[in-house]
């Protein structure tokens, strides 16, 4: 079990070609954010785990856990605290890394700070929920009403991760200035672009959580205007999806490529594509309330125009990936049209789990087009539809990135070895993930065009026969499932095999970070102009969002007392 990851097909040659530690103070930060992941991947799933058997009919709750309960600790602590923590410690890795192998004391202490505020905050959040005082589906969707303390924790959550991206800008403002006129690496570049992207997004779940469900939830204010809340939640809620995304582009474009032995296609394209995520993934939170009145259609037809934007740096990255595979698999000796595909490590972990999270990508970003599209959202809104849209873009295509990023970080943060029983179980694991979220996502989708809503309980809706094949397919997701936790199990395991009982060594893994191909264009310096993104992101939420909230305001949407959710 201790032999190495070269024994199953990959030959190795980048395992061992670097003497790169990270200092041991770096090492804790990093992996204090992976540990607060690994535990709320577990529990949340569990939660889901119980949720759809439940909802399958193979189990029976008992009277003191909730079904909207599991649904709620199953979307905070997947969608919100895993994704959060792995993101940030994964971003401090490549940063060090790429900006001179140690983070500066200065971004070490604000990235601390960072960490307990988030600790902190996820621990208030949680007590709320597990005393069904929070019940509320992650959504911070009113009139649903949750804590206080609920909306707090949440809170520090967010003020937290600032100051992780906080850290992330100080170490590549400190490169720049160290390497002035040079181009910025990669790595560092994209991390910056992502936290840019995640602040401005919290803005506006900032501002809904301290102007209106804070003082709401103390009782300072009795009622509540739904219509603006749950705009100010969309601001933030759709790019939510890209902040969970482009950590994965970032490991599909800076760490394969050198994982296949192969190069960056482009080092501008790249880029490119994360300012085109900024700009055209901010101003478009109006496209998920496409049925919710208040709001002017023009306005809503403006965010659906910016939305199909976004498929463009989506597409660039499907270019850009293959054109690196077939480069990397001809400089390898491939011939013929596809004789590139067979030169791909397959049996390396840390591509073939990525490569699955891709795979995975295309459907999911196919109904990405139907949920924004006016009258084929009319037919999937607020049905489980958007469930499968969300479980293969967030729990398949980013989280499956996730798993294969997590093998060989752990590996060279702890100095052990990716074994070849490490690399098997993570491949078995990958493919477990895999079909499970087929048993459970194909049926969500077939379910929603049939009309099914979803964040329900029930499968028991219309005539004997509709109720019948509802009932069938909710079976069908309940192996699944089982087939998705036996996956986190397997994950887990592989975890903390790689932690404690992998074999250490004084050879160092190789942090794979890719190089670009000779003979690339060079990269245009505008790129790394950030006060232009930003403003121009900021100039395009004005034009998308000032008369919809001004008629907000001028109009006032229903406002009303809070309701829970048993």
């Amino acid at each position: 079990m201790a032999t190495d990851i070269k024994n199953t097909g990959y030959d190795g040659a980048t395992l061992s070609n670097s003497t790169f530690k990270f200092d041991r103070r770096d090492t804790s930060l990093i992996m204090a954010h992976l540990y607060v992941g690994f535990i709320a991947i577990l529990l949340g799933g569990l939660a889901g785990l119980l949720q759809v058997l439940q909802k399958a009919g193979y189990i029976q709750l008992p009277s003191w856990i909730g079904y909207y309960q599991l649904l709620t600790v199953h979307g905070v602590l997947l969608a919100l605290v895993f994704t959060t923590f792995f993101i940030i410690g994964y971003l401090y890795s490549g940063v060090a890394k790429t900006t001179g192998g140690v983070l500066s004391k200065g971004a070490r202490t604000v990235g601390w700070w960072g960490f307990w505020l988030m600790t902190i905050g996820t621990a208030m959040a949680a007590i709320p929920i597990l005393m069904n005082d929070a019940t509320v589906l992650y959504t911070f969707y009113a009139p649903m009403k949750a804590s206080f303390y609920y909306y707090l924790g949440l809170t520090l959550v967010i003020v937290g991760s600032w100051f992780g991206g906080i850290a992330i800008f100080m170490e590549y403002s400190r490169w720049k200035k160290q390497h002035r006129g040079e181009t910025s690496p990669l790595f560092a570049y994209m991390a910056v672009a992502t936290m840019i992207l995640w602040i401005i997004a919290t803005l506006g779940v900032a501002v809904e959580s301290l102007v209106q469900l804070l003082p709401w939830s103390l009782g300072l204010v009795e009622k509540i205007d739904v219509a603006l809340s749950r705009t100010l939640f969309w601001y933030f809620g759709h790019p939510l999806v890209y902040f969970w995304l482009l950590p994965a582009y970032i490991y599909w474009y800076v760490n394969i490529p050198k994982i296949i032995k192969g190069k960056l296609f482009s080092d501008a394209l790249p880029r490119l594509t994360f300012i085109l995520f900024i700009l055209y993934s901010v101003p478009v939170g109006l496209h998920h309330q496409l049925q919710e009145p208040g709001i002017g259609s023009a306005w809503k037809f403006v965010q659906v125009a910016l939305t199909y934007v976004v498929a463009i740096p989506s597409l660039m990255t499907a270019f850009a990936m293959l054109a690196t595979f077939e480069m990397a698999g001809r400089a390898q000796g491939a011939t013929g049209r596809f004789g590139w595909f067979k030169k791909l490590p397959w049996g390396d972990v840390r591509f073939f789990a990525p490569f699955l999270a891709m795979v995975m990508f295309i459907p999911a970003g196919a109904g990405g087009i139907v949920n924004t599209s006016y009258q084929l959202n009319q037919v999937v809104h607020n049905t489980t539809w958007i469930t499968g849209h969300f479980h293969m873009t967030l729990a398949t295509a980013v989280v499956l990135t996730f798993f294969g990023i997590s093998y060989w970080l752990i590996a060279v943060l702890k100095g052990r070895k990716l074994t070849q029983f490490a690399n098997k179980l993570g491949i078995w694991q990958a493919i477990t993930w895999f079909v499970g979220m087929l048993f459970m996502s194909v049926p969500q989708h077939i379910l929603g065009i049939m009309g099914m809503p979803r964040r329900t309980s029930f499968t028991t809706y219309g005539d004997h026969e509709v109720a019948l094949t509802w009932l069938t397919q909710s079976k069908i997701m309940g192996i699944g499932g089982a087939l998705l936790f036996l996956g986190i199990l397997l994950y887990l395991w592989n975890v903390a095999y790689m932690l404690w009982a992998a074999p250490k060594t004084d050879t160092p893994m190789e942090y794979p970070i890719g190089e670009v191909t000779e003979g690339a264009a060079k990269t245009p310096r505008i790129l790394e102009n950030w006060w232009l993104w930003i403003g121009i992101t900021f100039a395009l939420v004005l034009i998308a969002y000032t008369v919809p909230f001004m008629d907000l305001l001028r109009h006032g949407g229903p406002a009303v007392p809070g309701l829970r959710v048993w």
